[in-house]
């Protein structure tokens, strides 16, 4: 272990060089205040303890021992005050000062040695603790991340489930649902506001957006020709039953789900359903998924109509910006249309 020891009488240096090295300790020694301070600075890494005496010429001890301490690099290093002034308001100037003991001279060797080790044991006993705990802090961070990913992965698995029991039960298929997926996640990536983790959520969420169906009787889900008033009553409630149904979970991927599912037939002009929210008031992932659901259900057959063309269906689109859909997610629609086109054409 390293000890600096900072006196402007080099004598007084050796003499405590001369009984700690015994112990085998190595030394540095500075006969100035800022050259300590610079010694300290370069090689706080090495150094375990400081001996400094407090009556030095320009900056003296209890300067040093305030910047030592100030200083988060060399905060810790155990500083012993090593001085011939015995007053207590000087002892309790230093310990106030972050000083960890007070030996005034002349001093005995015995007593020098012995609070020496303690001094450099403790220390070296408190940066194990650090490492143990940082070693342990990373340990406890890998587990939660492990966890998470786990239960993650778990509600992936549900959503397949809940998804599967979605094609059998309703007029989705699976395509239908793989390609919402995507475009949901494309318009979140092009999107300036949205993150990486936005993508995903929106990429595993949005097949949710239509589970709501499972609860539909069959002959109204199946319907061929137009609802009646209360036939219509029955089908816009596939919202609320979803989000009833997934709005127990907090998870992220459950509870962005119950938000989709609850808000997609919401339009940007307050005239959708469930409870007609208007325009940023409806969550942005029920937003970008309105547009995806919309686009694709128009350029696929479906038992209640035939297929859209292209043109037709972007047509539609541009005719509905500001009124049915965020204008900011048309804007982004229009500029990549190809790549969404493309995604259309999956089968």
């Amino acid at each position: 272990m390293h000890i600096l020891i900072i006196d402007d009488v080099t004598d007084n240096i050796q003499v405590a060089m001369n009984i700690l090295k015994e112990d085998g300790y190595s030394f540095s020694f500075a006969t100035q205040g800022s050259e300590a301070i610079e010694l300290i600075e370069s090689n706080f890494k090495q150094i375990s303890l400081i001996l400094l005496d407090i009556m030095m010429p320009g900056i003296d001890g209890f300067a040093v021992c305030k910047k030592i301490k100030s200083n988060p690099l060399t905060a810790q290093i155990p500083v012993v005050f090593l001085t011939a002034k015995t007053d207590v308001d000087t002892m309790r100037t230093g310990f106030s000062l972050g000083a960890v003991d007070y030996i005034t001279k002349p001093f005995h060797a015995d007593e020098l040695l012995a609070r020496v080790k303690t001094h450099t044991q403790l220390y070296q006993a408190k940066k194990v603790l650090q490492q143990n705990n940082l070693a342990l802090t990373s340990k406890i961070q890998f587990e939660n991340r492990r966890l998470i990913s786990e239960l993650e992965d778990n509600q992936k698995e549900m959503i397949f489930v809940l998804t599967e029991l979605m094609e059998a039960t309703s007029d989705e298929t699976g395509q239908h649902i793989r390609r919402v997926a995507e475009i949901s996640a494309l318009l979140a990536h092009y999107h300036p506001t949205l993150t990486e983790e936005d993508v995903e959520i929106l990429r595993y969420a949005s097949p949710m957006h239509d589970v709501g169906k499972i609860t539909i009787p069959h002959h109204i889900l199946h319907k061929q020709g137009n609802y009646t008033e209360e036939e219509f009553v029955q089908m816009k409630a596939h919202t609320t039953n979803a989000h009833k149904l997934l709005a127990r979970s907090d998870r992220k991927f459950m509870n962005a789900a119950a938000i989709i599912a609850h808000e997609h037939h919401e339009k940007w002009n307050g005239k959708g359903y469930p409870r007609g929210l208007k325009g940023k008031k409806i969550h942005i992932y029920a937003r970008v998924v309105a547009v995806a659901d919309v686009f694709d259900a128009l350029t696929h057959k479906r038992c209640y109509k035939k297929a859209w063309n292209i043109d037709e269906v972007v047509a539609y689109i541009k005719d509905h910006d500001g009124i049915q859909f965020d204008p900011e997610l048309i804007a982004i629609f229009m500029e990549h249309l190809d790549e969404f086109i493309s995604i259309a054409r999956i089968e």
